[in-house]
């Protein structure tokens, strides 16, 4: 007689629940392609960040990716002293204006200390985001953060918080990662000033915790290879033929929001059929692997997506607070993955001119402010150039920005401000505003404001025109 199968006891999210599909019950392949289909879409930038936390897991000690990227195990960081080299793959639209950190967060193991030194006059921020790549600690010069020592947690962490832990942060999830900026400008003397601080940062286990400011030679760390490439392309972080096997864990790591706990059923019932049923498997993997390619593929492009401004420009209002807004979140994640809370940051898209043509080095463009109108801002602004692929496109002038840290920006006679933007130099005169374009190919714009005002975050200022200048 065959025994009846025993399912393993269901977490109290689903005991909760009114019933919800016997993963016991035979299933058709259209169904299990359908589900699939969503799951994978909505999953994506949670397995993402969960195969950074496992990539990351790698680095025996905190270093640099292939010398370039920060790389640390988990519940560590490691930091830039500078600008992020430009030959760097693994994070799309990096920026350099800043000098970054990054190490993953896995909460399950330990809580961890985010140490935040004397920045000064200086503007930086710490993102700190879940699974979801969501934010769930405010840490930056526009909350006003003391120096000293903050506490991450996980959701189910209990334990006593050590005498001259200043606030305590909880995620929802175990898994997340954390990422410091410090602004620096392009002169030697405050990548120099920049050091004192920079030294300061740090994030290690809480057993580590001892009431003292811990400071690094960050110039010091040694250098990893890299365990992924993507050729001109981002690092690969989200596979098809691995998603149904690492679904489970994203799940039971990220508890549903509410709405999502018929989802969430719906996709568990989905794996345990394929896991009972090799050609159903075959089929959910075929079905992600479509679906990557149908629909997440297709946001890599800001012109696909995003609340729509003036002049083609585009723009998000929920960064780092996705909730429930799946599309947007994978939107974000497939193209620009890891960016800051809207009052921490707040980021403009272009792929197109002013007439709706692409962006193309075939073309010359001017983006020109008003007098006193570029991006009003308490921290930084920045207008950033990408290749197709989201990267830097190497010129001469090793330059890839421009904003703020620069200070050799020449206004035009009646006060406004116009960078140029082509392939070739132009003349003399303004080679001091030339955004260098990639010879022969497409082109996107980025206008990076930190610490946007109160313009900025309403909408009543947004950015002007890509004009073609020929």
């Amino acid at each position: 007689m065959n025994q009846p199968q025993t399912l393993a006891p269901s977490p109290a999210w689903e005991r909760a629940m009114p019933p919800g599909p016997d993963a016991r019950v035979k299933i058709t392949e259209p169904y299990a392609r359908m589900v699939a289909r969503e799951a994978y879409f909505w999953a994506w930038p949670m397995i993402n960040i969960y195969n950074k936390r496992l990539a990351f897991g790698q680095a025996p000690e905190p270093g640099l990716l292939d010398g370039i990227l920060p790389f640390a195990p988990v519940n560590r960081l490691a930091m830039l002293q500078d600008y992020i080299d430009p030959a760097e793959r693994a994070v799309a639209c990096p920026n350099q204006d800043v000098a970054y950190g990054g190490g993953p967060l896995a909460l399950d193991v330990s809580p961890v200390v985010m140490q935040v030194p004397d920045f000064g006059a200086r503007f930086w921020v710490y993102q700190v985001v879940d699974l979801r790549t969501d934010s769930f600690a405010s840490l930056g010069k526009m909350y006003g953060t003391t120096p000293g020592f903050y506490l991450l947690v996980g959701p189910s962490w209990h334990g006593d918080v050590p005498k001259g832990i200043s606030r305590v942060f909880r995620s929802t999830t175990n898994t997340g990662f954390v990422a410091p900026r410090v602004f620096v400008d392009d002169t030697a003397e405050d990548k120099q000033a920049a050091q004192a601080a920079i030294s300061g940062i740090d994030m290690y286990p809480l057993a580590e915790f001892d009431g003292t400011m811990k400071r690094h030679d960050w110039s010091k760390l040694p250098k990893f290879p890299s365990p992924g490439s993507g050729g001109g392309a981002e690092t690969k972080w989200v596979f098809p033929d691995k998603f149904i096997d690492q679904l489970p864990v994203v799940l039971a790591d990220a508890p549903p929001l509410p709405g999502e706990e018929a989802r969430y059923a719906q996709m568990l019932a989905v794996v345990a059929a394929a896991k009972m049923d090799a050609a159903l498997k075959k089929a959910v993997i075929d079905e992600a692997t479509k679906t990557e390619s149908e629909l997440v593929t297709p946001l890599f492009q800001f012109r696909n997506w995003g609340l729509q401004l003036p002049h083609n420009w585009s723009t998000t209002s929920n960064n780092a607070a996705f909730g429930t807004d799946t599309f947007t979140r994978t939107a974000v994640a497939k193209s620009n993955i890891l960016v800051n809370a809207p009052l921490e940051t707040k980021y403009f898209y272009q792929d197109l001119d002013t007439s709706g043509a692409r962006l193309n080095s075939a073309n010359r463009y001017t983006v020109t402010f008003a007098k006193d109108q570029t991006p009003p801002v308490d921290g930084f602004w920045s207008l950033t150039l990408y290749n197709a692929e989201h990267f830097f496109a190497p010129n001469d002038l090793e330059r890839y920005s421009l904003g703020t840290k620069n200070k050799t920006l020449v206004a035009n006679p009646d006060g406004s401000l116009t960078i140029t933007v082509q392939a070739d130099p132009p003349p003399e005169a303004q080679r001091a505003n030339w955004l260098p374009a990639p010879k022969d190919s497409d082109f996107s714009l980025y206008m990076r404001a930190y610490w946007p005002k109160t313009a900025i975050i309403d909408g009543s200022w947004t950015p002007p025109a890509v004009m073609k200048a020929n």
